[in-house]
């Protein structure tokens, strides 16, 4: 039997295996709306195979997106768009469908990747003034952000209450709090971009405070039944920031809060981060992760080989694999996966003859209803 195919929970959530796929910006939404891309996106990644899939990084306001193509969660048109593609994937697969809500902070207002990624300051076209825990911007050149005062402080969380409160309308299955890759919570985090001198920075416990309040708002804002769990960079990747000493003590006041997991990922605090990419690079911090808290870890990063996912599980490194550029490059990933391994996957029947002919059982049925 596979261990990466073992069921597993994430809080009161029951998911079929460990393959979960990783929130992926797409750059594709319209005023913050989910679109055509999305529904064939999602459609397609939805009959993947795999336990869970997380939304993008979803803004909880229109100067929280990363970008003008950003998806949102901050409005009426934003919520109606979703559940229309929500209730395609739910009529035709048992998939579970978490959402990650985010703040990009001072690294909004930006182009897409494909166009370059750099800020779009606000005197120029859709672009707008970004805000932080202080006023440093991330590149040298860059336009620098407003600094959060209390009142500010105060809607960012009621933001991310609010779009808490849309996702539990949508029926979505879970809720991440995007706490890594240099976006607003992480900019808290690290000393590279909060130089506060207020409760909000200074030392490791003021810094993680604010992130923290987030936590708990979003927490008890949503049934005691939903998971609720954070993204984290578990090191900047930059001699003086945030490290993994700090993310372990970030992910043991998170699991004192009822946190439901800690995802473990690196990274975007500064350009200048030294990065050596390798297979399963991140699994490391993951591991020591796990070895100091009880509640489910998530690994990602490079993982990209089904036998490579089984050991990060059967070594205990940890709970479960994330999946992003890889599932991109093959949608059918867990498919393959569960061939190579001997296990067996969900798949809509309109596709079981493709199963390979030296494992014709493969496949499992999905009912309507069955999830």
């Amino acid at each position: 039997m596979s261990h990466l195919f073992e069921p597993w929970r994430l809080g009161k959530l029951e998911l079929a295996n460990r393959i979960v796929v990783a929130p992926m910006c797409q750059y594709s939404a319209s005023e913050g709306s989910a679109t055509d891309w999305h529904q064939l996106h999602l459609g397609s990644l939805a009959l993947s195979g795999a336990g869970l899939m997380i939304l993008e990084a979803t803004a909880i306001s229109a100067e929280g997106r990363i970008s003008p193509g950003d998806l949102g969660l901050y409005n009426d048109a934003n919520e109606a768009a979703l559940a229309k593609i929500l209730a395609t994937i739910r009529a035709n697969s048992p998939i579970r469908v978490g959402i990650q809500l985010s703040h990009a902070g001072r690294k909004g207002s930006s182009h897409a990747p494909w166009d370059g990624g750099a800020q779009i300051r606000p005197d120029q076209p859709r672009g707008w003034r970004t805000h932080a825990p202080s006023d440093v911007p991330h590149s040298e050149g860059e336009v620098p952000p407003l600094a959060l005062d209390m009142a500010g402080l105060a809607a960012v969380r009621e933001g991310f209450v609010a779009t808490a409160r849309r996702a539990v309308r949508l029926g979505l299955d879970g809720i991440e709090i995007h706490g890594a890759h240099g976006y607003l919570l992480h900019q808290f985090l690290s000393p590279l971009a909060n130089r506060r001198d207020d409760s909000y920075g200074g030392g490791r416990e003021n810094r993680m405070r604010f992130p923290l309040e987030v936590f708990d708002a979003v927490r008890g804002a949503v049934p005691a039944e939903m998971p609720v769990w954070m993204r984290v960079s578990a090191t900047d990747w930059v001699p003086g920031g945030w490290d993994i000493e700090d993310t372990v003590a970030l992910a043991k006041a998170l699991e004192a809060r009822g946190a439901a997991a800690i995802h473990v990922s690196t990274g975007g605090i500064s350009p200048r981060q030294a990065i050596k990419p390798a297979p399963g690079y991140q699994v490391p911090f993951a591991r020591r992760i796990k070895s100091e808290v009880d509640v489910p870890v998530v690994a990602v990063g490079l993982i990209t080989e089904a036998e490579q996912a089984e050991a990060i599980i059967v070594n205990g490194d940890a709970d479960a694999v994330a999946l992003a550029r890889a599932i991109l490059y093959d949608p059918r990933w867990p498919w393959h996966a569960a061939a190579k391994l001997g296990a067996r996957v969900t798949a809509p029947k309109q596709y079981w003859r493709s199963a390979p002919r030296d494992y014709p059982h493969l496949f499992e049925s999905f009912a309507h209803g069955q999830r």
